[in-house]
């Protein structure tokens, strides 16, 4: 599994530490050998810590009201809502309104009988849920404009005569876009020693930058070869990370969490 161009854009860049390569020990060492080819090698996946809450434990929670788990889910969502709505009407006369829908977004969510406490696990993916709730405030936005717009306001919304076409992929997208970043994140809190930070700021220079492996390795004055080994390292790392991220999110079977992590992949391709 292979990071997505633009995954680790986000990723805040990291200086190259004043060393030798030579005494970078920990930036290309691999626990076990790469197989022939430079490929990564196929470890075992790391499941969640036991005890972590799962995406619907965390809704639970936090439509029973605990303070706690209600600020964790506004702080794990907020940025994907808020991508999808200001994707839905960039540049847009419904612009202004982003702020707003986000914050109804969440009001709708923590009201008393509001969608949290209906949710339940098995009747689909925390995803569509989700997407339930953000669409039809957006809808319920838009028809507000329209109103508007009858009455003689300035709010032209042709744009969206058919609200619901092509929506659910751009809110695949920024669902895949916001997992995506949460990996990159966590593989960057985890790199605690400059081999690991490096391999961190070598994934966002090839992603985030489309910096061939190549003009990575020219540019650290690196041997190449060890760039390769380095890379093929990283993207393991990575993809360890985003599967517990897609894990924490989506809660499927072992099958289904590497079939969801290729579709998050394609639908950044």
């Amino acid at each position: 599994m292979v990071a997505s161009r633009g995954t680790m854009a986000g990723t805040s860049p990291l200086p190259v530490p004043a060393r030798s390569p030579r005494d970078i020990r920990g930036f290309c060492d691999n626990p076990r050998p790469l197989p022939t080819g430079g490929c990564a090698p196929q470890v075992a996946s790391v499941p969640p810590d036991p005890g972590v809450d799962t995406c619907w434990s965390l809704v639970q929670r936090a439509a029973a009201g605990e303070a706690g788990a209600r600020s964790v889910f506004g702080r794990s969502y907020l940025p994907l809502v808020r991508a999808f709505l200001a994707s839905r009407w960039r540049a847009g006369p419904l612009a202004n309104e982003i702020d707003d829908a986000v914050q109804d977004v969440f009001l709708e969510c923590f009201r008393a009988g509001g969608p949290l406490g209906r949710a339940q696990q098995g009747t689909g993916d925390f995803r569509g849920f989700l997407y339930g709730v953000v669409r039809n405030v957006a809808l319920r936005i838009e028809g507000r404009g329209r109103e508007r717009a009858a009455r003689g306001g300035d709010v032209e919304l042709e744009e969206l005569v058919d609200p619901a076409l092509g929506v659910s992929r751009l809110f695949d997208r920024s669902w895949a876009q916001s997992l995506m970043k949460e990996a990159a994140e966590r593989m960057a809190q985890r790199a605690t020693d400059d081999g690991a930070r490096l391999r961190v700021e070598l994934l966002r220079l090839r992603f985030g930058a489309d910096l061939p492996v190549r003009d990575i390795a020219a540019r650290w004055g690196i041997d190449p070869d060890a760039v390769h080994r380095a890379y093929a390292r990283a993207r393991e790392e990575f993809r360890l990370c985003l599967r517990q991220v897609v894990a924490f999110h989506s809660v499927r079977s072992e099958p289904d969490l590497d079939d969801e992590c290729q579709r998050l992949l394609g639908l950044l391709a």
